[in-house]
């Protein structure tokens, strides 16, 4: 189940972003966060099934869902989560808003339209 990022969930979320290649160090992790905080066109998304084990974020701008983050915890990866993630967040969004990829997650979102 998809559901909206808070400030209570931040820990949770920073150590799903840690696993984004662009996203290692702490710092950087922290402007990230901040972004999704304070920008309203910066949306952020966690994947809670038992636990919370997937992240997705957007930035979105005219009409345009830029997919900039999405993440699995190790564990539970290879089980079409990150698959469901994107569905998910494509129904949340509806039909007029497109969810496109950024260079760093354009293999990732291309696998998943693919398997379609």
């Amino acid at each position: 189940m998809l559901i909206k990022f808070k400030k209570s969930y931040e820990k949770i979320a920073m150590g799903l972003l840690s696993f984004m290649p662009n996203e290692k160090e702490v710092k950087r992790l922290q402007q990230t966060i901040h972004q999704y905080e304070q920008d309203d066109k910066w949306q952020l998304y966690l994947w809670k099934e038992e636990a919370i084990i997937g992240i997705i974020g957007v930035r979105i701008e005219d009409n345009v869902a830029e997919l900039q983050h999405v993440c699995v915890n190790p564990s539970h990866r290879q089980q079409g989560i990150g698959k469901k993630m994107v569905e998910a967040l494509r129904h949340s969004l509806g039909d007029d808003v497109p969810v496109v990829p950024n260079q760093y997650t354009l293999n990732f979102l291309s696998k998943c339209d693919v398997e379609e």
